[in-house]
């Protein structure tokens, strides 16, 4: 049955939050998992959509995939029964595509539709070809990807763009590769550096984590083992996002703040201010809410950038914050072409932001939102874009599609009625 979100806008929140797993990383170890034929156990595994879907296409593979406990997924891939990937599932999620070099390394082919996921733009998935190719895949596209490989060979890649899960689907191939693999211009993301720990904790020769040369020595099998997914930090800039334009005082519990320079910056050039205490995040109430001028006065520029830039999945947030905030700034997503189209729902809602392009949008805050309105959800980043911008509208919003946040954020209104949101989950009327 089809859900929504009705929200009554206007009240600060406050309170403790803890964030869940990366879901980033937890969708590519779960692909990882197909390497081995022991048993891994993942722990901090946030229960959201796309972690079903994932379960879904390995079980149809031929894994068992089991839940022994709240936050703990148990995978075990030890008969694979075919290389073929169940199309409809492969298309309702961008990460299915790293299963690519995990069958590749495993099986040795692999057929796989093009990927699904957020409508966010043109994402090419070139780089991804041409790093299993070099390791030796020979790869036919109509409709579909075929890939073979009469056993893959270690080599020198490089990658003509820094992506991320072409970086993951180059790591994961090369795992099992015979000799010796460099990735040069690897992405070198958090959820990156979790796969390239998790598969050392199985057994694999991986060095340069964390950096964008990235070696490793091939192995003829990995083993078993348990390994914790890092915290999700695009959930913590959403609920930085949701303190600050509430106006309320939000504790992130183990938030991993290690991996948060750029963005706890970003938010200080909007005027967003925090403090680290151990492994959380604390976002006070009082807030300056000004956005910082560059140098000469002139209007600043926060650009989405490969890590450990800021992160293009928190840009839409911080583009809602910016609406709060005092100044203009001009909003950069230079990677995908339609991420910034969601913007007419936060103009409906009185925001002032000018469109320039598809990649820039000038905002100009603070504006006072409004709602009493039913708005859909194009994409999980778009969609908790709106939910916060609900939060702090004057009146009620009703948000539909929300099965777009549901694959990103698990059990949001929980966690967000827990800290004073008046926000409710409820079932689509037929014909509405």
């Amino acid at each position: 049955m089809a859900e929504q979100f009705v929200i009554e806008g206007g009240h600060r929140l406050n309170g403790s939050v803890k964030v869940g797993g990366n879901k980033n990383a937890v969708l590519k170890l779960m692909a990882a998992c197909l390497l081995t034929d022991k048993p891994v156990t993942l722990r901090n595994v946030p229960d959201i959509l796309d972690v079903q879907y994932m379960s879904d296409i390995l079980r149809k593979l031929g894994a068992t995939v089991e839940r022994p406990a709240a936050g703990a997924l148990t995978i075990h891939a030890e008969n694979i029964k075919t290389h073929v990937v169940d199309a409809g599932l492969a298309q309702k999620m961008r990460a299915s595509l790293v299963l690519a070099g995990a069958l590749l390394g495993r099986m040795g082919a692999v057929e796989l539709a093009l990927p699904g996921g957020d409508k966010i733009g043109t994402r090419r998935v070139d780089s991804h070809v041409l790093a299993l190719q070099k390791l030796g895949a020979s790869i036919d596209y109509t409709s579909t990807f075929k890939m073979n490989a009469d056993g893959l060979k270690g080599a020198d890649i490089f990658l003509d763009e820094a992506s991320v899960t072409a970086t993951e689907n180059a790591i994961m191939a090369a795992a099992m590769a015979k000799g010796r693999s460099v990735i040069r211009n690897a992405a070198s993301e958090p959820h990156v550096q979790d796969l390239c720990n998790f598969l050392n904790t199985l057994g694999a020769h991986i060095e340069g984590i964390g950096t964008n040369q990235v070696t490793i020595e091939g192995v003829d099998k990995l083993g078993g083992g348990e390994f914790r997914i890092g915290a999700d930090y695009i959930e913590t800039g959403s609920f930085i996002g949701a303190a600050a334009v509430t106006g309320g005082e939000i504790r992130i519990q183990q938030a991993d703040p290690q991996h948060l320079d750029m963005i706890l910056y970003a938010f200080r050039k909007v005027g967003v201010h925090c403090e680290i205490e151990g492994e959380d995040v604390i976002v006070p109430r009082h807030q300056s809410l000004k956005i910082e001028a560059d140098l000469g006065n002139r209007v600043p520029t926060i650009k989405a950038q490969p890590w450990p830039a800021f992160p293009t999945d928190l840009m839409s947030v911080l583009l809602l914050v910016a609406t709060q905030c005092a100044g203009a700034v001009l909003i950069h997503e230079w990677m995908y072409d339609a991420r910034l189209y969601f913007t007419d729902r936060l103009v409906a809602m009185g925001a002032r932001i000018v469109l320039c392009d598809p990649h820039r949008a000038l905002v100009q805050g603070p504006a006072a939102l409004h709602s009493n309105l039913t708005i859909s959800s194009p994409d999980i980043r778009a969609g908790i874009t709106i939910l916060l911008a609900a939060l702090c509208a004057k009146g009620t919003t009703t948000i539909r599609n929300i099965n777009h946040i549901d694959r990103g954020y698990e059990r949001i209104e929980e966690k967000l009625a827990s800290l004073g949101a008046k926000i409710q989950r409820v079932p689509v009327e037929m014909g509405a």
